[in-house]
């Protein structure tokens, strides 16, 4: 689905970059590309807000059959032959990382609005068991909550680290809201799917982006954030040719992720000095010589309480073939509105202990962002683009230039 936009204004060169002013009915935006992305400064539009209420469901990116077919071969290839080049040679080359940070905790909340559906909190609470679907790919999707007690009373866990650094992410498109999901991987600063800014190969951004951390039944307990500049890879922005697996362009992509510079606010400056933060790492981190890793899936589908709860997708995750992108795979329940939530490898809260940790130890590190899904929802599985030295590290790199404090 593609949205439209008014035309190019005006080009300029400022110091290499090239630095375009783009006019739209809402917003200008000033996008300069560098080193491989293209970073778009937000304006705030005119006469337009979010509506947190009545927040429609951005569509997840949708595969055709072939790409299952495909994927089916890639998983029992990894099974029995090891990868050409390895995941820890990879790893070995560009092995960089970034620690994650569990916040102070502190809440200032906010009220979004009540939400327009009703939840039964007494059902569903629980861990499910193993299922799969058409793939054959085992999962187990629940809410992020606990239960507790015999009564099964969930307590929550959106004001817990790790989960609350995870959020739910609010932008506009011409008059309309729509959300995503996103996490923060630095003090102020969110990656999310590139999708959930731009539509692929448009050129052209979304609008009003608003992050909120923790978000749970229309309320906000780390308040609202709003963007100040984004950044997404220009193969993505632009719809290069070599960017999406040919049977599945502006789908199945290398580069479908995204950072989102946050403004700052009072006491704390950045959101991050409450909720946490995550790691990240890049170049197939965490993944075995057979293409295997063990993914922790968060996010906002609303197809899942109407997406006012965060949900925890665990799935053994594979390395699909250079035909799919090399993307990663998981099986899943989420669906539209999960777009942009965190793929994490060792979430949680590691335990102390006297045995030796195994490789990739480093705990709640993402790799990976929900991407795409299928047009055929009984096949249950979800991929995301690789994080790499070309994307994931060229956007934080250039959000994070000189010495930002969003990014401490």
């Amino acid at each position: 689905m593609k949205h439209g936009f008014s035309s190019i204004i005006r080009l300029l060169t400022i110091g290499g970059c090239v630095l375009t002013i783009v006019a739209t009915s809402v917003q200008a935006q000033e996008i300069i590309n560098k080193g491989g992305v293209t970073g778009v400064q937000v304006t705030p539009g005119t006469n337009q807000t979010v509506d947190f209420v009545t927040a429609r469901v951005h569509a997840i990116p949708k595969a055709p059959m072939s790409v299952s077919a495909q994927a089916g071969q890639d998983f029992i290839h990894n099974l029995v032959n090891q990868l050409q080049s390895s995941a820890q040679t990879s790893a070995d080359v560009d092995a960089g990382e970034t620690a994650g940070f569990e916040g102070d905790g502190t809440t200032d909340p906010v009220e979004l609005g009540v939400p327009l559906i009703a939840l039964d909190m007494q059902e569903g609470p629980e861990f499910q068991s193993q299922q799969f679907g058409l793939s054959n790919h085992p999962f187990s999707t629940a809410r992020a909550d606990l239960a507790s007690g015999p009564t099964k009373v969930p307590t929550p866990t959106n004001t817990m680290y790790p989960y609350r650094a995870t959020g739910r992410l609010f932008f506009t498109i011409g008059s309309d809201t729509f959300v995503c999901s996103g996490s923060l991987i630095k003090r102020g600063l969110v990656v999310t799917a590139a999708h959930c800014v731009t539509d692929y190969g448009t050129k052209k951004l979304f609008t009003n982006f608003k992050f909120v951390p923790g978000y749970r039944q229309g309320q906000a307990p780390y308040r609202v954030w709003t963007a100040s500049r984004v950044w997404v890879p220009t193969g993505y922005f632009n719809g290069a040719a070599t960017q999406c697996a040919p049977t599945a362009p502006g789908v199945v992509c290398k580069d479908d992720v995204a950072v989102i510079e946050l403004a700052p606010q009072t006491n704390p400056t950045y959101p991050g000095t409450c909720t946490g933060w995550y790691g990240y790492r890049w170049n197939q981190w965490g993944v075995t010589g057979r293409g295997l890793t063990q993914v922790t899936q968060l996010g906002y589908p609303v197809a899942l309480d109407g997406g006012l709860l965060m949900q925890r997708t665990d799935s053994q995750g594979f390395v699909a073939s250079a035909t799919l992108m090399s993307n990663m795979i998981i099986g899943s329940l989420m669906t539209g509105g999960s777009s942009g939530g965190p793929w994490l490898n060792n979430f949680g809260i590691q335990p102390v202990s006297s045995e030796r940790v195994g490789i990739y130890a480093t705990p709640n590190i993402v790799i990976g962002v929900t991407s795409w899904a299928y047009i055929d929802t009984s096949i249950k599985q979800q991929g995301a683009s690789p994080f790499t030295s070309s994307n994931i590290v060229t956007l934080v790199n250039n959000a994070c230039a000189g010495s930002d404090p969003r990014c401490s």
